[in-house]
């Protein structure tokens, strides 16, 4: 099991204050303290069963495991240099002297064997070399933030097709109520305009609005398959390679979860993490800027044994050490720009840290405010249904006793079916306001580390 890395990193990197005053609360607190697996507080097992699937085989989740496994190997790689680098060096040599070189004595030749150590070494006297590694391991922290990002990123985006799934099918079903009440409908004008009660427009009406129903099913369905697919996606599989539960109707919401405070929120989620993070690897980089313009010192030391025979190998050896110090001169002012550069680069993360928190602050608002219009929208839309079912009885009477005209009875029902189809909607646009608050309020839970992919190329 793989936990979040610790927000704080065990380096020289300051404390970077929030550039943004927070506000002492949010505008509503909650009531429930929320799950790190928000989704379990929905209650919906069909939901969670395709979001804990999604976490373990999302082709795009298993890309940002890729990238964080490459971040924490370049962090390594960047703190290598602290440490000396040995060379083994080993040659043979075969030297062939003709008899006119050896004077006549015949000729013959003669085996070189090098065995050498050559190790080197940079003082790191002003800490560039560890402000570098500093910077690669706050890189890495925010490569694995942005990893959990992507996963909660991934939970909502599941949770919000498969609800819109749910509201698709509801809409199959009112669609099919509604194309049975109004084929019963044009069954019963048809009835009265063959015995003369009524004219031949009130039964095209009726009709057109028959084949209208039949086509809003058409696009209902297809959207229905779309999702399937969408959602077969998330999962990692095919399309229409998933059997997912055949739920249509959406449930009552829980209660409001709990925001905390706005501090907390932004303490908790991982981009503004990530954020902050990648802040702090540009500090470390502008101190890595600082110290270039500063002498290296390099100690380098070698030993190396010689000889014509590889018996004799350890009777000579020769041990060197030197040390060199290279100050630089004149670089046309490329060290100061760099330094400029990075304090630039600075600046940008410190604004983007801001601008980061905002954006959490907004979204948790956000959501909190839509949440509570949706639920007065839905009862709003419950008391337009109950009037206009009452609307639709009383014309219809009086049609029957031929007192208005039919059009004021098909207004009616299409009001009433079209209410029938925007509350299915709503409720499930309430649904995803509540999605938008776990997200918005939601931080980093745990997840299993996959092994990496090791496919072999295709060959033809």
């Amino acid at each position: 099991m793989v936990l979040l890395a610790a927000f704080g990193v065990s380096c020289s990197a300051p404390r970077y204050d929030s550039p943004v005053a927070l506000p002492a609360s949010f505008s509503r607190a909650g009531e429930v303290p929320p799950q790190a697996r928000w989704w379990r507080d929905l209650g919906d097992p069909a939901l969670s069963s395709l979001i804990e699937t999604a976490l373990s085989h999302n082709f795009d989740l298993l890309a940002a495991w890729d990238r964080f496994a490459q971040a924490r190997a370049i962090a390594r790689r960047e703190g290598a240099p602290l440490v000396p680098a040995v060379d083994l060096d080993a040659s043979t040599t075969r030297t062939e002297i003709t008899e006119s070189a050896q004077q006549g004595s015949g000729a013959g030749g003669r085996n070189d064997v090098r065995l050498g150590l050559v190790a080197s070494y940079e003082v790191d006297l002003w800490g560039r070399i560890r402000s570098t590694r500093d910077a690669a391991r706050l890189d890495s922290q925010a490569t694995e933030l942005e990893l959990y990002t992507a996963a909660i990123t991934l939970s909502a985006e599941i949770a919000k097709a498969w609800y819109e799934l749910v509201e698709q099918r509801s809409l199959l079903d009112i669609a099919d109520q509604q194309l049975r009440t109004n084929q019963q409908a044009l069954e019963l004008i048809t009835l009265r305009f063959r015995r003369g009660l009524v004219p031949a427009s009130d039964v095209l009406r009726q009709r057109q609005l028959v084949e209208a129903t039949r086509g809003d099913r058409l696009v209902t369905e297809a959207r229905a398959q779309v999702l399937q697919h969408q959602l077969a996606t998330l999962v990692g599989q095919p399309p229409s390679s998933v059997e997912l539960p055949e739920v249509r109707r959406l449930g009552p919401l829980p209660p409001l979860p709990e925001t905390g405070l706005p501090a907390e929120v932004i303490d908790r989620r991982p981009d503004v993490r990530q954020a902050y993070a990648t802040l702090l690897a540009a500090d470390r980089r502008l101190a890595a800027a600082k110290a270039d313009r500063y002498p290296r010192l390099t100690i380098t030391g070698s030993a190396t044994l010689a000889a014509e025979d590889l018996r004799d190998l350890f009777d000579n050896w020769i041990a060197t050490m030197t040390a060199s110090l290279v100050t630089p001169l004149i670089d046309g002012g490329r060290r100061a720009a760099e330094v400029d550069r990075v304090r630039a680069l600075v600046s940008e993360r410190i604004h983007q840290y801001g601008q980061s928190i905002l954006v959490s602050l907004r979204e948790v608002e956000d959501a909190l405010v839509q949440e509570e219009q949706q639920r007065r929208r839905n009862l709003n839309l419950d008391a337009q249904i109950e009037t206009a079912e009452a609307v639709l009885e009383r014309v219809g009477d009086q049609y029957i006793h031929g007192s208005i005209e039919y059009l004021d009875v098909l207004q009616a029902l299409v009001s009433q079916q079209d209410l029938q189809r925007a509350r299915a909607t709503a409720q499930r646009e309430l649904i995803g306001f509540r999605i938008d608050l776990h997200r918005a309020i939601g931080g980093a839970f745990d997840l299993e580390r996959p092994e990496l992919a090791t496919g072999e190329p295709a060959t033809s």
